[in-house]
């Protein structure tokens, strides 16, 4: 029983993603995994070997979630509340909106397929019906048999092939056409990344105006902010966040499998910094494309960075 604790504790990193995928927080994400491993091992007399350990704790994690997303809101990032704006006054988001939280990158998730934590295709995937989002994520994610996801929900294989064809063509409709993905790490990845933290920390606009793509967009989390263009964002930019060098303190990380940076920020010069945020990257690995801010300090720590930027060893 020693052996099937161990292997259950080495599926977790993979159970946060999956879970995460389902329900657009990280926070839910780690409650579930954590509880699926649980009942796993409280269940585990029960497990006949008929099927492979891996797919018995699917079943468990997706029924966990489907449990969990009964009567839950939809998880959103600001776009998904309306067509970006090109006005920055207009009003902000209603303080009970759910937003769709980042995932930081565990090491342990490095050989997870990055491409499917993006947070455009986290986010469209919150559009489809529980089961169908399940199913679609057994499928495309985890590269699981019609027959073996059939067995996961409980359900037929003709059920699963219906769910299957429903859950892409409402993806299709949802998602934005996405720019080849690039690997954050990627020596591309990096120059774009340092590129935007070296603007942002000397508060650097025509730098920063250079390496925004003419349709690039803006959101921030939770104001609901949402700019699309060039235009609009670096003057939003300018007037309202980089207003002068030395008030941000930035470190590169990885977030949903994208270029990302940790923030730290203090309003006068003579003060300490202090944990602000996570922003998001999506790049073309020539220009940005999107910046997705995060406007929580917890999201700092999240990303296993401490308090105090002085105490930052090694960046990521």
């Amino acid at each position: 029983m020693t052996e099937l604790w161990d292997e259950l504790a080495d599926y977790r990193p993979e159970l946060v993603a999956l879970c995460y995928r389902m329900t657009g927080s990280v926070h839910e994400a780690e409650d579930l995994a954590q509880e699926t491993c649980l009942r796993a091992w409280r269940s585990r007399d029960a497990f006949e070997g008929r099927s492979s350990v891996r797919t018995w704790v699917y079943r468990i994690a997706m029924n966990v979630c489907l449990t969990a997303l009964k009567g839950s809101g939809r998880r959103v990032l600001p776009a998904g509340l309306g067509v970006p704006g090109q006005d920055p006054d207009v009003p902000l988001a209603a303080a009970d909106v759910l937003w769709l939280d980042p995932l930081p990158e565990d090491p342990a998730h490095v050989a997870e397929r990055r491409s499917t934590l993006r947070l455009a295709l986290v986010a469209s995937l919150q559009y489809l019906p529980p089961r169908q989002r399940a199913a679609f994520l057994l499928r495309e994610v985890l590269a699981l048999p019609a027959e073996e996801i059939a067995e996961v929900l409980g359900t037929t294989v003709p059920a699963v092939k219906s769910a299957l064809q429903r859950a892409r063509a409402r993806l299709d409709e949802v998602t934005p056409t996405p720019d080849a993905f690039v690997e954050p790490d990627s020596s591309a990845a990096r120059a774009v990344l340092n590129t935007y933290i070296a603007a942002f920390e000397t508060a650097d606009i025509p730098a920063l105006t250079r390496l925004l793509r003419d349709d690039a967009t803006l959101e921030v989390v939770p104001s609901g902010l949402s700019l699309a263009g060039k235009a609009v964002c670096v003057p939003f930019l300018a007037a309202h966040v980089l207003t002068a060098p030395g008030h941000y303190r930035m470190f590169p990380t990885v977030a949903n499998g994208q270029p990302a940076a940790v923030a730290y920020h203090r309003e006068h010069l003579d003060e300490p910094f202090r944990p602000f945020g996570l922003a998001v990257l999506a790049t073309d690995a020539t220009h940005l494309v999107a910046i997705t801010t995060f406007l929580d300090p917890a999201f700092v720590a999240a990303a296993g960075f401490p308090d105090d930027p002085a105490h930052v060893g090694v960046r990521r």
